[in-house]
């Protein structure tokens, strides 16, 4: 027998017969889609180190960001590129979204970060 489905309010109801049903609300289906969508992100050999930037440039085309990581060398004019990431505009969003939370979170938690740290005395 193929099993019927159809919804009401918060609820999806699935009958597989006369007297057997499942009932799912509307949040557990959002989870399980949620959790089907998380990908297993692994992260090894050159990648797992990371690299450190004190300095970063972003430019864009109508396709694509770019974004390039540098580190700037005090007392020096010279910075050279760690690192060049190439993305399109939906996934810059995404990141730029992901971001802002973080810095919610942080300052959350440790306070304000100043945008000028050579005035707080901060490096």
């Amino acid at each position: 027998m193929k099993p019927s489905r159809f919804s009401k309010k918060n609820r999806q109801y699935t009958k597989w017969g006369k007297n057997v049903k499942e009932v799912r609300t509307t949040t557990e289906i959002k989870q399980a889609a949620v959790k089907a969508a998380e990908p297993n992100i692994e992260v090894s050999g050159n990648g797992a180190a990371g690299g450190y930037s004190n300095f970063a440039a972003v430019s864009h085309s109508g396709t694509e960001f770019v974004l390039d990581f540098f580190f700037l060398q005090p007392n020096s004019a010279k910075a050279g590129v760690k690192a060049r990431v190439i993305s399109n505009p939906v996934h810059i969003k995404r990141f730029h979204r992901a971001l802002a939370e973080n810095i919610r979170n942080y300052e959350a938690r440790f306070g304000p970060i100043a945008d000028n740290p050579q005035k707080t005395g901060v490096f």
